[in-house]
């Protein structure tokens, strides 16, 4: 039962990411649908799909870092010693960091000390800072995952998984079955 939580909290962006992305997309549908039909929508749904879908990028992106899937320029480190190239990956984690730090700290204070309590959403009257609170939700989710990462790879001695290398050995596995395949006749 803990392994089982451990691992829910693990993916636990995953699995917002998947709820909200069918949220917004069936929401979406049901309205297109109605609209065409029934010549009527539902007045708060395109904004309930549009908070869903600012939540599903903020919450997607902290998966991402999980995931090593953002962007990074590494192919220049192949011509150094790989000391360097972990250095600057260390490096450039730790300026992820704090840029995540001063954010966490700027969208804490605007969703609690700054924001009018009295603004509310067009169409279905919430307060505003429910949906704005997904901002320091996942810059710390964010930071929590980069150090995760790091603590992973330089005191667990495991690498996290890296969308591109996986993406690149899949792509290499394909290239190694072809020739086997034609041999085969194609089978």
């Amino acid at each position: 039962m803990k392994k089982k939580l451990l691992y829910f909290i693990d993916n636990i962006e995953g699995y917002l990411c998947q709820l909200l992305l069918v949220g917004f997309v069936a929401l979406l549908f049901v309205q297109i649908v109605m609209r065409n039909i029934f010549s009527y929508s539902i007045p708060w749904g395109d904004e309930l799909a549009t908070y869903a879908f600012v939540w599903f990028a903020y919450l997607g992106a902290a998966y991402g870092t999980k995931l090593s899937a953002h962007n990074r320029i590494t192919f220049q480190f192949k011509l150094f010693p790989r000391w360097v190239a972990t250095f600057c990956e260390l490096l450039t984690d730790i300026v992820w960091i704090g840029f995540n730090a001063v954010f966490i700290y700027l969208s804490y204070d605007f969703v609690f000390n700054r924001m009018n309590a009295f603004w509310t959403s067009q169409t279905m009257g919430v307060p505003m800072k429910y949906f704005y609170f997904i901002l320091p939700i996942a810059f710390v989710a964010m930071t929590i995952r980069v150090v995760q990462k790091n603590y992973l790879k330089f005191f667990k001695e495991k690498s996290a998984p890296n969308a591109e290398e996986k993406e690149l050995d899949s792509i290499d596995k394909k290239e190694r079955d072809e020739p086997q395949l034609k041999e085969n006749g194609g089978e």
